[in-house]
């Protein structure tokens, strides 16, 4: 008895593993979206939390860089890595505009309608070359609240561009843009500081002189974020929303 009963949950294990299938998903994006070191470092990219929304079947390979643009990340061969990657039926989520907008800086600078439209498209079409599902995302919003406690959007005509492409080519959209705006003027100048990088000196080895950063979040605002992206996927008609654990669909 003890050997069939070993016997038949070594066939249930067997029939599991080959009736769920792995996905991969593969993030490409700015600092906000990256992995950041996890020793003494309170700061959070987004993408580092989203695997907690997912089965465990789903496999997040974060590529997202800080001070990445569209430019940069094609030109340094970023964008290379993760086409030769890419396999038939992975997903690629796609946050950019933080550093596009950065005109100062010719090395990452897009501008919104020129290269930065034209890169958005490029990612779309070579990842659908390889079989692969694109989901755009419009950059997650900044903290900025003016003098009268109102707050006010930074990225121009960015996220515009975002939305334009996803309707002109048919790719998935998350406006994240603008479930984030929702999230920061709910919660108000004060308590929004209490999801990015707000940081009194003294309290983490790396940032001995603390910090208040309206742009980067600290571990609570980057799942907040990511719950906000696990939410969007709702709305669009991807087979990925299916991976989502209970409770997030």
């Amino acid at each position: 008895m003890k050997r069939f009963t070993i016997l038949f949950l070594f066939i249930v294990l067997i029939f599991r593993c080959q009736t769920t299938p792995v996905v991969d998903v593969y993030l490409i994006g700015d600092s906000t979206m990256a992995n950041k070191p996890l020793e003494g470092n309170p700061e959070r990219g987004w993408g580092q939390m989203l695997p907690e929304f997912f089965k465990e079947n789903v496999r997040i390979h974060n590529h997202a860089r800080n001070g990445r643009s569209t430019k940069s990340f094609i030109n340094e061969g970023r964008w290379q890595i993760v086409l030769d990657s890419l396999k038939s039926g992975d997903y690629v989520m796609i946050q950019f505009g933080h550093n596009d907008q950065k005109d100062y800086d010719t090395t990452r600078y897009a501008a919104p309608h020129g290269a930065y439209k034209n890169n958005l498209r490029q990612f779309v079409d070579d990842t659908r070359n390889k079989g692969a599902i694109p989901i755009l995302l419009t950059p997650v919003m900044r903290r900025k609240f003016n003098d009268n406690d109102q707050f006010y959007d930074t990225h121009g005509d960015y996220p515009d561009v975002v939305c334009e492409v996803a309707k002109e080519m048919n790719v998935p959209l998350i406006d994240l843009h603008q479930s984030s705006r929702e999230l920061l003027v709910a919660l108000g100048p004060e308590r929004s500081k209490e999801i990015f990088l707000w940081v009194d000196p003294g309290k983490y080895d790396r940032l001995p002189d603390g910090k208040q950063d309206d742009t980067h979040f600290n571990e609570h605002g980057a799942r907040e974020i990511a719950r906000l992206v696990a939410k969007g996927l709702q709305s669009t008609g991807v087979k990925l929303k299916r991976y989502l654990k209970n409770g997030q669909k």
